[in-house]
C-alpha cells in the first residue's frame, strides 16, 4: 500500500504532480484544515504537508501514529514543535530555495514604497481632493549611497543584498558569523556588530529565522540606537520585533518610516500602525505569487519523495533527527 500524505491545506496541485504518482495524498475540503480535522485524519498519515497557519503542536505531533516527516510548505517553521518531532524520530522540513527570491523582491518593493512615499501619495491622491503637488511637496529618500543594514545574510539577505547593490547601496550585515571572503565581496558588504548595524543603517533589513534568541531581536532600546532618518524593513517573522514599541518609534520621530509585511499577532495588526502614514504594510504577501507557490509545492513534495526514497539530500531543520531513526 502507498504511503498517505496529508495536505492540510489547499496548494496548487500542479506542485504536487510527482507526490500523487507515488502517494496517496489526502487534500483537504476546505480552504485550510483546522486542528480537529487534523487530529481526525493525522494517526492514518505517513508524513504532513503542512503550513505556517496551522500549528503542529505535541497534541498534533503525538496524534499522528504513523508519522515519519512533517513537510513545511515555507522557509519558516517556528508553527511546528521540531523539538518534540525530533524526540519522536519524525523528519521536519522546509522550502529555503523557492521563497528566497519572492522574499527578497517584496523586502525591495517595501523599502522603495516607504523610502519615496508611493503608497502615502498613492492614498493622498485618491482620498484628498485638495492633496498638494510641487518642487518641494511630498520628498522622499532615495536610496541611492546610502546604507543598507541586513539582519540574516542568509538565501533571502543575499538576494536582497543582490538587489540592494543595482540601486547603488552600501551593504553592510550581521549573522551569526560572518561569511566568507569570496561571499562579502560579491556584494562588497562588510560585516558588523548588532548594535553598529543599528547605529549606522539608513535602511534596517530583518531577514532573520524566529527563534528564541530573535524574538523582540528589535524593541524600544534597539529603535532608539537607531537613526532619525532610518527606516526598518521587516519581511522575516512579526515577533522579531516588538510592536507597540515600533508604532511609538514612528509616531514619536525616533525612526522615519518602516516597511512591514509581518505582524506579531497575524492577521491582527496594532492599531497604532494602522494610523500612521511612514508605515507601509502588506498581509504577509512576501512569496505571494503563484510561480511561488507552485514552486513551494513543489519543493515540499520533493522533500517528502526524497525522504521515503531513503536519501539525505533534503531541506530537514532537524539532522539529528536521523540518529534517532537510523
Amino acid at each position: 500500500m502507498k504511503p498517505r500524505i496529508l495536505v492540510v491545506s489547499q496548494v496548487p496541485r500542479e506542485g504536487l504532480c510527482e507526490l500523487e504518482k507515488r502517494f496517496e495524498v489526502i487534500y483537504p475540503e476546505t480552504t485550510v484544515l483546522n486542528k480537529d480535522s487534523i487530529l481526525h485524519r493525522i494517526p492514518e498519515c505517513d508524513g504532513v504537508l503542512s503550513v505556517f497557519t496551522r500549528s503542529f503542536d505535541r497534541e498534533v505531533i503525538s496524534a499522528g501514529q504513523n508519522l515519519k516527516i512533517i513537510a513545511n510548505f515555507g522557509v519558516g517553521y517556528n508553527n511546528i514543535d521540531v523539538d518534540y518531532a525530533t524526540e519522536h524520530g519524525i523528519v521536519v522540513t522546509n522550502t529555503p530555495f523557492a521563497v528566497c527570491e519572492p522574499t527578497a523582491e517584496m523586502a525591495m518593493g517595501l523599502m522603495l514604497a516607504v523610502t519615496r512615499r508611493i503608497a502615502e501619495c498613492d492614498r493622498g491622491l485618491r482620498t484628498n481632493p485638495d492633496f498638494k503637488w510641487g518642487l518641494m511637496e511630498n520628498l522622499g529618500t532615495g536610496l541611492w549611497g546610502k546604507t543598507l543594514g541586513i539582519i540574516g545574510m542568509g538565501k533571502i539577505g543575499k538576494a536582497l543584498a543582490r538587489r540592494a547593490v543595482t540601486f547603488g547601496m552600501k551593504i553592510q550585515y550581521h549573522n551569526r558569523k560572518p561569511l566568507i571572503s569570496d561571499e562579502e565581496s560579491k556584494y562588497n558588504a562588510t560585516y558588523c556588530s548588532f548594535e553598529e548595524l543599528l547605529t549606522s543603517s539608513d535602511v534596517i533589513s530583518l531577514n532573520c529565522p524566529l527563534t528564541p534568541e530573535t524574538e523582540h531581536l528589535i524593541g524600544e532600546s534597539q529603535l532608539r540606537m537607531c537613526k532619525s532618518s532610518a527606516f526598518l524593513i521587516n519581511t522575516a517573522r512579526g515577533t522579531i520585533v516588538d510592536e507597540a514599541a515600533l508604532a511609538k518609534a514612528l509616531e514619536e520621530g525616533w525612526i522615519k518610516g518602516a516597511g512591514l509585511d509581518v505582524y506579531e499577532q497575524e492577521p491582527g495588526i496594532n492599531p497604532g500602525l494602522l494610523l500612521l502614514q511612514n508605515v507601509v504594510m502588506t498581509p504577509h504577501t512576501g512569496t505571494g505569487t503563484i510561480e511561488t507557490r507552485i514552486e513551494t509545492a513543489r519543493e515540499a513534495s520533493e522533500n517528502i519523495i526524497r525522504f521515503f526514497e531513503g536519501r539525505r539530500d533534503i531541506s530537514i531543520v532537524n539532522p539529528s533527527v536521523f540518529h534517532r531513526i537510523h
